[in-house]
């Protein structure tokens, strides 16, 4: 079960001892190679839903790993700019790590990484509202474990979130892959993945299925993306296909983590209906505004509160669609 949450986002003038969103996991610098040549960003899924919290006006930490070198730096700035701390044991000697993102045509990206993942053995000071974490952190070795030491300490104090986002040239076997997947869905109550993650993790499952075995692992909601045809909500009662926003695609950089960071916000922000259709409508169109502000614009750069609360002229109107009167 998901805790309900009477209290929403901190304002942007508070400062609460206790932040509303402690992240776990990687912070990297984006390497995107195009026709039009090579630019930098800021990056790494965990990094870029801690950056996208922190313009919502959520009060965010980040525990990461980065280096001691320019890249470290534009990585502390660009997160401080959003009002992101980083926990201490958050920056090492080592070198910042990189991910080279090669643009398609069609603004899709593929990745090739220079990362060496280790965690600091530190824990937060105090747990907050949520806690969240995902990708290349909760994969590879010997990062990892830590991040699993973390959950297994917190989960029962905290809603957890995940994202696995993964990563195919990262990881060992699809089968210890889904075996990591499996065992931290066990810590957690929200898990969000997209379409080519559930198909990477469970081929010939159908979506709705994959969905139906996270809950049964233990989730209380499962979210699955699927582009432009919206995202899949699921929770034991009920499954909701949300349409997607429509949008002219820059390019897809950060529109899952954008989505993540939506949601999060959302899951604060949703007062006492837990998770009642309405509820699950709401995140989900919330998510899917953010995604798509997101792939209008070059790199991770997701919405500010301000721009999430506008009106869009390209809005999809149509109504979210029950799937499913129940998970088995």
């Amino acid at each position: 079960m998901i805790p309900t949450s009477k209290a929403g986002p901190a304002s942007p003038g508070t400062r609460a001892a206790t932040p509303d969103v402690i992240v776990i996991g990687e912070a990297l610098v984006d390497v995107v190679a195009s026709a039009e040549g090579t630019v930098e960003h800021p990056g790494g899924s965990p990094s870029n839903v801690a950056y996208g919290l922190g313009l919502l006006g959520v009060r965010t930490e980040l525990l990461t790993s980065i280096g001691d070198d320019d890249r470290g730096r534009a990585i502390e700035a660009h997160l401080h700019r959003a009002g992101v701390a980083l926990l201490p044991g958050s920056r090492t000697a080592g070198r910042t790590a990189t991910a080279t993102a090669t643009l398609a045509a069609d603004g899709a990206a593929s990745y090739d990484f220079d990362i060496h993942w280790e965690l600091p053995p530190v824990a937060p000071p105090s747990l907050p509202k949520v806690l969240h974490t995902g990708s290349i952190a909760t994969f590879l070795a010997p990062g990892a474990s830590a991040v699993r030491t973390l959950l297994e300490q917190s989960h029962r104090e905290c809603v957890v979130t995940y994202d696995p986002n993964i990563r195919p040239a990262l990881l060992g076997s699809q089968a210890e892959a889904r075996t990591i997947f499996e065992e931290l869905v066990s810590l957690t109550d929200v898990v969000k993945l997209s379409d080519e993650d559930a198909r990477w993790l469970y081929p010939g499952l159908q979506l709705e299925d994959t969905a139906a075995r996270i809950l049964g692992l233990g989730a209380g909601l499962a979210v699955v993306t699927r582009g432009s045809e919206g995202s899949l909500l699921a929770t034991t009662d009920v499954q909701l296909v949300v349409p997607a926003v429509r949008s002219t695609v820059a390019d897809t950089i950060g529109a899952g983590d954008s989505y993540m960071a939506a949601l999060i916000y959302g899951l604060l922000a949703r007062g006492t209906d837990g998770l009642a259709p309405a509820v699950l409508e709401t995140l989900g169109r919330t998510a899917s505004k953010a995604a798509a502000i997101t792939v209008r614009r070059p790199g991770a750069n997701p919405p500010t509160a301000a721009e999430l609360l506008a009106d869009l002229p390209e809005e999809e109107a149509a109504p979210a669609e029950v799937a499913s009167a129940a998970v088995s």
